[in-house]
């Protein structure tokens, strides 16, 4: 990375200066053509104003010719004095008029003329001098015509005194007039020479310093920033081996400075996160191989587990059918013993389906439920529960009240929605045990028929019922840490298998609450067969 070898003026200062410069140029260009212009305008109103002047010279010399037709008239026709004053009085007073206008003329254009300079002001100095010598011409041939004397003689000597005298210096006067105004529009033409020069010079200077800018000044920050863009785009494609030459130490060689400092910090970072990218793979491989090996063991105990239940299955279930076979026999054998014989077919019976429930929570906890859906009627299947659970109640202290529930024909699994049924009241048993009543209550709806657990017990806290069917659940009350916690959520699954609905209303509504306590209603909705 380039390095300054000394500190630069900022980039607004510059691009300031630069636009400084500029703008001076500009406002002497315009200060220019503004003097040169005004300059012009002088000459011009020099040149208009000599024109001017040539028309009254005109003026004069009409006058004055007119002066001199009167004048010899007068003579060669002998008029006396006074009709002479009469007929020349008007044409003297118009030549004195002009005469007037002219010096009036001559005197501008002498305090105009300092501008031009010694040779303008002195010219019309000159032309003051040749106004004064008619005028006094003028007023000597006047003085002679006005006078008493009729002596023709003298008085033609004064008409052609006047006549020689009075025409070379208005001729010269207008001739002089002439010359200053041609001088006046040949200066005219070489300021215009001088202006376009100047403006031609004063365009190339413009050309050069906005070349001199551009080139100069602002091509090159473009040149930088176009190095900046391309560093940003390096680095949004993670590409952070950028080093930009800071050549000053202006904003933008700050940016670009920093720039090097950010691509510096994210290549680091970028190594960093690499290096532990790579520990975390290996400790994620190292993880995946002993979660692996791990549920290769559990997969074996597993296997070992549903291997052990189908073996005690299979040695419990040889013992069991020989204690019926001999209880059906001993009951045919001994009349007297036949309640006794029927108690042990019975018990064997149970103790059969236990052995059944066993089985199928072993397939259920392994993923395998399978159901065995059959017709069923729901008193057959209520009077069941019933019979399995009531020697637990019996032994809790606890009664159970089994309302009479509406005749229908279910589509399940009897054994399983009764292992449930047998649970649910077990939950009751063991968590609402001092409230001493137990309900089995059902109700038949649209096209399901809801069967419902509900207890005297203290309920269950309102932030505890979403979680209730999450399987290793417990509650917060004495007495749920008992078991492991997979009751309900196997009861859900069960359920939902059937196509039904498990729920927990805590506490129960005051209308079907069994005494004071909260209570829990535990309800399941099984689809029931409509007859069409």
């Amino acid at each position: 990375m380039t390095r300054p070898t000394s500190p630069s003026l900022s980039l607004k200062t510059r691009l300031g200066a630069g636009a400084a410069v500029l703008g001076a140029g500009t406002f002497m260009t315009a200060l220019i053509l503004y003097l040169g212009l005004n300059a012009v305008a002088d000459r011009l109103d020099t040149a208009l104003a000599s024109e001017n002047r040539m028309a009254r010279y005109a003026t004069l010399s009409q006058q004055a010719a007119t002066f001199l037709v009167v004048s010899t008239e007068m003579v060669q026709t002998n008029q006396p004095m006074e009709e002479r004053r009469d007929r020349i009085s008007p044409i003297t007073n118009q030549l004195a008029a002009t005469f007037k206008v002219l010096h009036e003329d001559t005197e501008a254009a002498v305090a105009a003329a300092r501008s031009l300079g010694l040779d303008a002001q002195s010219h019309y100095g000159t032309q003051s001098l040749g106004l004064a010598r008619m005028q006094a011409m003028l007023a000597n041939t006047v003085d002679g015509l006005r006078a008493e004397s009729d002596d023709a003689a003298s008085l033609r000597a004064y008409i052609d005194s006047f006549a020689a005298s009075f025409d070379p210096l208005l001729s010269q006067a207008v001739n002089t007039e002439i010359l200053f105004r041609n001088g006046i529009l040949t200066g005219i033409e070489d300021l215009r020479k001088k202006l376009v020069l100047l403006a031609l010079v004063i365009a190339g200077l413009a050309v050069f310093l906005v070349a001199g800018f551009y080139f100069g000044l602002v091509r090159p920050q473009f040149a930088r920033l176009d190095q900046l863009r391309a560093a940003a785009n390096r680095i949004r494609k993670e590409d952070f081996t950028v080093k930009l030459p800071v050549t000053r130490l202006d904003e933008i060689g700050r940016l670009a400075e920093e720039t090097n400092h950010m691509a510096a910090a994210l290549s680091d970072r970028q190594t960093r996160i690499r290096q532990e990218w790579a520990q975390l793979t290996q400790t994620i491989e190292s993880q995946t191989r002993d979660l692996r090996a791990a549920n290769a063991k559990l997969e074996e105990i597993d296997e070992n587990r549903r291997r052990l239940f189908a073996d005690v299955s299979h040695e419990l279930r040889t013992p069991l059918t020989v204690i019926l076979m001999e209880a059906q026999i001993g009951r045919k054998a001994s009349p007297e013993a036949a309640t006794a014989f029927d108690t042990i077919e019975t018990r064997a019976a149970r103790l059969n389906r236990r052995i059944d429930d066993l089985l199928r929570i072993a397939q259920s906890d392994s993923g395998q439920l399978k159901l065995d859906l059959q017709e069923i009627d729901s008193t057959q299947l209520i009077n069941g529960v019933v019979a399995e659970i009531e020697a637990e109640i019996d032994n809790a202290g606890m009664e159970l009240e089994v309302s009479r529930c509406p005749k229908s024909t279910l589509n399940c699994d009897q054994n399983w929605i009764r292992q449930v049924l047998v649970s649910l009241i077990r939950n009751a048993i063991r968590h609402a045990r001092l409230g001493r009543k137990i309900k089995l209550a059902g109700e038949q709806e649209a096209d399901h028929l809801a069967i419902s657990v509900i207890d005297n017990g203290p309920g269950i806290e309102p932030d505890e019922q979403a979680g209730l069917f999450d399987r290793f659940s417990q509650g917060s009350h004495p007495g749920t840490t008992q078991g492991f916690g997979v009751g309900l959520a196997l009861a859900r699954w069960v359920v939902e298998e059937h196509k039904g609905q498990i729920s927990v209303i805590s506490p129960v509504p005051r209308r079907c609450a069994l005494a004071e306590a909260p209570g829990t209603e535990v309800r399941v909705c099984l689809p029931r067969l409509v007859e069409s």
